[in-house]
């Protein structure tokens, strides 16, 4: 049986994180990305030092385009969610915000990143004293949690890799609960891209393949049922990200048009928003 586009999608981002999670490092080939460490990477966006430093050993991978642990303002004793855990780099982060009598709950449809994550538990566990963290196989557009049963969704560069967004976003106003929050770093478009880029495997692995517009980003929101809080636009993040000669984006911006880059056409998104009380 022939395999429907989203399918088609699933299986090559699928693949292309599961040898991600067995090299144990991040979107590029080398241990180390974009001419940096993942440690580097996230101070960039964002984290800071306390944060990294507790983190278990492997849980950052250097796969985030932004801080949406920052954007939530977590508080204690809230439910997280973060659609796309990977290693568990802001579940970890999370599960301390939120403290003993909160949760945070990873879900990733890969089966070597939840094997991944769910090693790095026990590690959380001796380090913080917690055990609030847990990681669920499965997909974000069809999210194995119960409907309005978390305080906050938070996703990191993750959901531009789907190929069905809307339904993503009704899959997040189904399980928040009323008066819940949505705190989204990701990658959107600025422009269209060139069609041979928009077709690559590499370009899709990096998230850009599958961004879409700033504005396709807002109608989702909306149509889904939400309010829109904020969507700001960075345009410095691609700009690092070809600064440090990760070979990822070599390969991209050697697929657009001349005299052009990948930050004239993706920028890093924040996106906050919130379901409305009931």
């Amino acid at each position: 049986m022939k395999k429907t586009n989203a399918e088609s999608v699933h299986d090559k981002v699928r693949q292309g994180y599961s040898q991600i999670a067995g090299r144990g490092s991040s979107r590029c080939a080398a241990r180390t990305c974009c001419g940096s460490n993942p440690a580097s990477l996230a101070k960039t966006i964002g984290y800071s030092e306390d944060e990294l430093k507790t983190l278990p050993e492997g849980a950052n991978m250097g796969l985030s385009c932004g801080n949406p642990t920052a954007l939530a303002s977590l508080r204690p004793g809230e439910i997280v969610l973060d659609l796309g855990s990977g290693g568990g780099f802001d579940v970890f982060i999370a599960a301390r915000k939120v403290g003993p009598s909160g949760r945070a709950i990873g879900v990733d449809m890969t089966a070597e990143m939840i094997s991944k994550a769910r090693r790095n538990c026990e590690s959380f566990r001796e380090t913080s004293g917690l055990d609030n963290v847990e990681f669920r196989l499965g997909e974000i557009e069809h999210l194995p949690v119960a409907d309005a049963s978390v305080d906050v969704v938070i996703s990191n560069c993750v959901i531009n890799l789907s190929p069905d967004k809307p339904q993503v976003w009704r899959e997040i106003a189904r399980v928040l609960k009323p008066g819940g929050r949505v705190a989204v770093s990701d990658l959107a478009l600025l422009q269209p891209l060139p069609d041979e880029v928009r077709k690559s495997v590499e370009a899709l692995v990096g998230c850009i393949a599958g961004a879409i517009l700033v504005d396709e980003t807002r109608e989702m929101i909306l149509a889904a049922g939400l309010v829109e809080e904020s969507l700001e636009q960075r345009n410095d993040y691609i700009e690092r990200m070809s600064e440090w000669s990760d070979p990822l984006y070599r390969q991209i911006a050697a697929k657009l048009p001349p005299g052009t880059k990948p930050g004239d056409y993706v920028a890093s998104l924040s996106i906050t928003a919130r379901k409305l009380e009931q």
